[in-house]
């Protein structure tokens, strides 16, 4: 899943009205919701096929948010998956010896073989005898030498013949079946994966804040068409007098008003930057260090961020 972080950044002119000509209480500060947002991608191109959420909608992790017209890659993973199931049948055919059709045939001929080769003998002991009485000539003694002996040789053949045929495939062919299948497993995993990735699942829970592309619409690879705020990216950021951010520490508790709601919000301070806002281009004299400020960030637990929307000026107490 393609996820992109990006912090929501607000203008300069927002920082101006936190450093305003008047100040309020010494203990109370002003500031802001900020979001830092996840933005929901596909790392392919392709038509936006299916837009499953609208924007202000709440989704929970495993939620659909969008689906890309994915033809190209359905068909890539079906020859995948045709490939491998060719691959291991190829892997059992090397393992087994021949067919059995294949095997009677040899079974066939060693049976030829060996009623020919009763006949060569008996002939040549016939012959032999002749010979030996000086009956026949010794080319036909030779003949019948001769005949008896290759039909022993054409039994042994087929013999070995019909061994070789109960066994598998040599080893060596064996185990290059079974690398072949190892990739082309590799290849439909690949796949399979390319085809997930044209449809996209919120990676957790989150309001759906804003959708960059609408349905029917053509998305580069990578480009970002769901715009998630989890919960837990909701911050406030403060901002305190140099003279104050001192006596504030990472971890500390804070209350935070929010107007026209009668309830304050508890969070803990997170983050202290270690630059100044408004710094003087040369030298720190005592004014000029009054008008310094530092950025604090506070978060919250779950359920009270979700009732906080970025953007929205805050007043801040610190414990």
């Amino acid at each position: 899943m393609a996820l992109f972080h990006f912090t929501h950044v607000r203008a300069g002119s927002c920082l101006a009205a936190f450093t305003g000509c008047h100040r309020q209480s010494s203990n109370r500060f002003q500031g802001y919701v900020e979001g830092e947002y996840v933005y929901v991608a596909s790392p392919f191109a392709g038509q936006l096929e299916t837009l499953s959420v609208k924007r202000g909608m709440r989704v929970k992790t495993g939620d659909r948010l969008f689906a890309l017209e994915c033809g190209l890659e359905t068909a890539a993973r079906d020859e995948a998956e045709r490939k491998l199931v060719q691959g291991k049948a190829n892997l059992e055919d090397a393992k087994k010896g021949k067919r059995p059709p294949e095997i009677e045939s040899a079974e066939s001929q060693l049976k030829q073989a060996r009623a020919a080769l009763v006949l060569s003998e008996k002939e040549y002991k016939r012959q032999d005898d002749l010979h030996t009485r000086g009956v026949t000539s010794a080319e036909d003694f030779d003949r019948a030498r001769s005949a008896r002996d290759q039909d022993q040789h054409r039994v042994a053949q087929l013999e070995a013949d019909l061994t070789t045929a109960h066994l598998g495939e040599r080893e060596d062919q064996v185990a290059a079946a079974e690398a072949n299948v190892r990739a082309l497993q590799a290849a439909l995993a690949q796949a399979d994966w390319n085809l997930s990735q044209k449809r996209q699942d919120a990676p957790g829970n989150g309001l759906v804040y804003d959708l960059l592309y609408q349905q029917g619409e053509w998305v580069g690879a990578g480009k970002p068409i769901v715009a998630l705020l989890p919960p837990e990216n909701v911050k406030v950021r403060v901002f305190v007098p140099e003279v104050k951010v001192g006596a504030v520490h990472p971890g500390e508790p804070v209350h935070v008003f929010v107007d026209g709601v009668g309830e304050t919000y508890a969070g803990k301070v997170t983050y202290i930057s270690p630059q100044a806002e408004y710094t003087p281009p040369v030298i720190y004299s005592q004014e000029s260090r009054e008008k310094l400020v530092f950025m604090i960030e506070v978060r919250f637990d779950t359920p009270t961020a979700a009732k906080l929307n970025p953007g929205q000026p805050v007043d801040v107490t610190f414990q």
